[in-house]
């Protein structure tokens, strides 16, 4: 079964867990031998900017000691054969283009996403 995720809501969890839970769900399914992709919408586009650091995270007194490297993470999901989409008119509006973003990320039009979406069994919205 064909699975894709779609990210609509970034930055998820990513203090408490150092990740976002959605990659990582995807991650070990995917590692356990499920068939899922991730589709990045909105915000979540900003997963896939290669060039994001979030050492130094503090509020107040408190430190985020392990920051997540959520590049890293949809660079992993790339390398275990992941397709990982964006929508290209949400990149568009944030300002985010190809030399930014990590190899191997493939944009999709929002006119195209109906037949994406048919490509897969089911389609989980998160």
């Amino acid at each position: 079964m064909r699975v894709l995720q779609i990210i609509t809501s970034a930055y998820r969890a990513t203090m408490e867990e150092q990740d976002d839970t959605v990659v990582w769900l995807t991650q070990a399914m995917r590692g356990a031998g499920g068939e899922l992709d991730l589709l990045l919408t909105g915000d979540s586009v900003n997963y896939a900017v290669a060039a994001q650091d979030a050492a130094g995270l503090s509020f107040g007194d408190w430190r985020q000691t392990q920051p997540p490297s959520l590049p890293r993470d949809i660079a992993a999901l790339i390398a275990k054969k992941a397709e990982v989409y964006l929508l290209d008119e949400d990149c568009q509006e944030l300002g985010v283009s190809g030399p930014d973003l990590i190899p191997g990320v493939l944009p999709i039009a929002r006119g195209d996403l109906p037949e994406l979406l048919d490509r897969y069994d089911q389609v989980w919205r998160w």
